[in-house]
């Protein structure tokens, strides 16, 4: 592994109230589909015992060794029996029958990139830290890059994925700004694209709102990943396998994956969508999820001074209905 920057530790967000809406017991069966380094893994498995069951998922696989290793130093004796599988979590269903368990008591998301990503250089995530523009999670079976994107979609597409997802304002001015440059030269780093950002935004913009280049590298990161295209379909997945009065608990750091949290669970807790004014339910649809969070759960000041990266973290959580 490069070297990582120091601006952050790997410290896992929410960590408490995870653990508290998770509602974990011994005998259980968790499923973490973010891995990462394990950070709410490894408090959560001591929660499981021996008697317990964790599945990681993780399509990066830097994380799941450096997980692997971190969970294997709880003694055997309290350790619960471990399933760290490498994919993407739009493949749950594959995962979890791959896993050979029946249901899955609790699942956590912890959406967004993830610090063994965006702290190595070398793999082009950070607008802070000089690197290829790669931001693959998975680069074993990814071929497309931020780099290919850059270079070779069309104007209209780059404005599409800039202010589809990030909101950005000025999204055709920076398309306008890369397509431009790029005629000059290949852009193949992390340092020029940034430079092109700033130069697209005017100074009285850039001094307020983070750093500037924040929305694009999201953005190019998310159509390099796929990340919203698969984000529904595995919340609809780990509905199917959560246990009666398990949990589903979402950590999301944009509007864009909260808003389909947040869709997701009202639709499968909303039941009968039958127009208001039929004396009879006709659809039959019935709720199979309660919200337990009305409104997301956010970190408090203390939090966000231990760890930036906090800031923008949305809390959801849902619990399965007995049916």
């Amino acid at each position: 592994m490069s070297a990582m920057t120091t601006e952050y530790r790997h410290t896992p967000v929410l960590l408490a109230e995870c653990l508290r809406q998770m509602n974990l017991e011994t005998k259980h069966t968790f499923a973490d589909c973010t891995l990462g380094f394990a950070g709410h893994s490894y408090e959560a498995a001591k929660l499981l015992g021996s008697e317990g069951t964790l599945i990681g998922i993780d399509q990066d696989t830097v994380a799941l060794e450096a997980a692997r290793e971190k969970l294997e130093t709880i003694p055997e004796e309290q350790r619960p029996e471990l399933h760290l599988l490498h994919g993407n979590f739009g493949d749950l269903d594959e995962l979890l029958v791959k896993a050979c368990v029946p249901a899955v008591d609790a699942f956590l998301f912890d959406l967004g990139v993830s610090s063994v990503q965006i702290d190595t250089p070398s793999r082009g995530f950070s607008f802070k830290e000089n690197g290829p523009l790669d931001m693959r999670m998975d680069p074993g079976n990814n071929t497309l890059t931020a780099a290919e994107i850059v270079n070779h979609y069309n104007e209209a597409d780059l404005t599409r994925v800039i202010r589809n997802y990030s909101d950005e304002k000025r999204a055709s001015h920076i398309a306008s700004f890369i397509v431009k440059a790029r005629k000059d030269a290949p852009i193949t780093t992390s340092e020029q694209l940034v430079d092109i950002v700033k130069a697209a935004i005017p100074a009285s913009a850039r001094r307020a709102g983070g750093h500037p280049a924040k929305r694009t590298f999201q953005a190019l990161r998310i159509e390099v990943n796929s990340e919203l295209d698969v984000l529904r379909s595995a919340l609809e997945a780990a509905i199917r396998w959560l246990s009666p009065g398990g949990r589903i608990v979402v950590i999301s750091y944009h509007s864009l994956e909260d808003r389909i949290v947040k869709d997701v669970f009202k639709d499968a807790a909303q039941g009968c969508t039958c127009p208001p004014g039929l004396p009879v339910c006709a659809c039959g649809n019935k709720p199979i999820l309660r919200n337990i969070t009305r409104r997301p759960v956010l970190p408090d000041a203390a939090e966000i001074e231990r760890n930036p990266r906090a800031r923008s973290a949305k809390l959801r959580v849902a619990e399965r209905l007995a049916i």
